[in-house]
């Protein structure tokens, strides 16, 4: 507790007042653990199990004013946002989610349960994928900035990468596509409804456990959808030197996505081929593998041409297709 001028205790209501390490131990005592967890938060480093003896590792940045907004989205809904869209490139090399590191920075006058929210976010999205958070680092800055690194094991399976898809296979995915940006669009004209499209920008939920299945059924390549379908089947396709083309009639687009997109003037396809932030699993299939019900056959792998990398029904699309950093607002 810190002490007033007046001499009396009172609870510490920012980050400022609370201190680096009383911020830290706020967050810790937020957390949970698992088996794979040997030394957690409190030491210089953590130690994870790792019985595949490969670790898989991504990490990703949020800043506030750029990936999120505080009148959009709660600090518990940034936290699950952060933890997804991690582990979700865990389980697009075919891996299974094991731990989380959180480098937070936050301004002194930010209220101290806005950390505090997150880190509850941030744990709960773990837990969905049975991982947990192990450590990371706090510091003071302007601009709320959350950078979470996840690490993965492999459980005796070769990694996916996005290199292996040869003409013939298939392209099939599982997950929801389009939604989120759905959401987006909805929020940025002032509304919060349809709410069901709104959780998904707020909260991706993606298919963590559709990455080892795929591995398992022999995926060739795999790619979670962040930046939108057309941009990471476009990864796909540099990597491997092919070009894939999508059929629009096997897209799902809900009846609900297309009154929305009547609504504000947008044809709900272009959200679902360029929308990112789904955190879909997308994935290519020699074509004689039997796919689980979960799965949908979207389109196929064909020799590289002079068109595109990526096709929609033989033709390149003509509209923007998926995000960048450094162009998009």
């Amino acid at each position: 507790m810190l002490s007033s001028s007046g001499g009396h205790s009172h609870t510490p209501s920012t980050v400022g007042e609370l201190g680096e390490f009383g911020l830290i131990r706020e967050l810790t005592a937020r957390l949970t653990t698992t088996s794979a967890v040997r030394i957690g938060p409190g030491d210089d480093a953590a130690v994870v199990s790792a019985p595949d003896r490969r670790v898989v590792a991504s990490t990703d940045i949020l800043v506030e004013g750029r990936h999120f907004r505080r009148d959009w989205s709660t600090a518990y809904d940034v936290g699950r946002k952060a933890a997804a869209q991690n582990m979700a490139d865990i389980a697009a090399m075919g891996a299974v989610p094991t731990a989380l590191l959180l480098g937070l920075v936050v301004p002194a006058e930010l209220p101290v349960n806005w950390p505090s929210e997150l880190m509850d976010g941030i744990r709960d999205e773990a837990r969905v994928a049975a991982a947990a958070v192990v450590g990371g680092d706090v510091v003071r800055g302007e601009t709320i900035t959350v950078a979470i690194t996840a690490l993965g094991d492999m459980r005796n399976q070769d990694p996916v990468t996005r290199a292996g898809a040869r003409p013939g296979d298939v392209v099939a995915v599982t997950g929801w596509l389009g939604w989120s940006a759905a959401g987006h669009t909805v929020l940025s004209r002032g509304f919060r409804s349809p709410r069901a499209f709104v959780e998904a920008h707020r909260r991706p939920e993606p298919p963590y456990h559709a990455g080892p299945a795929a591995a398992a059924l022999g995926a060739t390549a795999m790619t979670d959808v962040s930046d939108g379908l057309i941009a990471d089947l476009g990864h796909i396709a540099e990597c491997s030197k092919v070009r894939i083309d999508i059929r629009s009639a096997e897209l799902d687009v809900p009846a609900q996505m297309y009154d929305i997109g009547q609504a504000v003037g947008v044809d709900p396809l272009h959200w679902v081929l360029a929308g990112g932030e789904d955190h879909a699993i997308v994935a290519t299939f020699p074509a004689d593998q039997k796919l689980p019900a979960r799965w949908r056959t979207i389109g196929e792998v064909l020799a590289p041409s002079a068109l595109p990398h990526v096709t929609v029904d033989g033709a390149a699309w003509d509209k923007a297709g998926g995000w960048n950093h450094f162009k998009d607002a």
